[in-house]
């Protein structure tokens, strides 16, 4: 079920007044099903010369979007983590003409149940995550991850 709830809404102000480029971007998070996030953001201010969307927002709002869901799993836990991108690879396949859309998830093979019973553990944890601007065809633009959170100090 892709819904826009209070919890999406506390986690998009959060990004919103805690991280300047995001809000220059007009980011947004459409849903979150609790499997897979989608943020936006409207091409206006992530514009390049070229008049599509500029590699650097591309770059950011998947980040972003990864980023967000590691953040909305640990809190519908009530855990609270401080959550890194530990690396990325971000593949430009397609010019973005339109509003941006990135729809973030864990990779192929990782597992929420894998992550929480390492975060319980060691009080940090790791995951892979892939995120993608769709196209008509195929992805415009991809992103693999790796996100860690680190339990913070009560």
């Amino acid at each position: 079920m892709n819904v826009r709830t209070a919890a999406i809404a506390d986690l998009e102000s959060f990004i919103l007044d805690g991280i300047p480029l995001a809000r220059a971007m007009n980011l947004s998070i459409e849903s979150f099903d609790g499997d897979r996030l989608i943020m936006t953001a409207p091409l206006g201010p992530n514009i390049n010369d070229k008049g599509c969307a500029f590699g650097g927002s591309l770059a950011s709002v998947m980040t972003l979007a990864c980023w967000a869901l590691v953040e909305m799993a640990l809190r519908r836990r009530g855990d609270d983590c401080d959550v890194f991108v530990g690396e990325s690879t971000v593949r430009y396949l397609a010019p973005v003409w339109e509003d941006l859309r990135a729809e973030a998830s864990l990779a192929v093979g990782a597992s929420w149940d894998a992550f929480f019973a390492m975060l319980d553990a060691r009080g940090k944890a790791r995951a892979a995550f892939r995120c993608f601007i769709p196209g008509e065809a195929k992805p415009r633009a991809s992103l693999d991850a790796v996100f860690v959170a680190k339990r913070r100090k009560a």
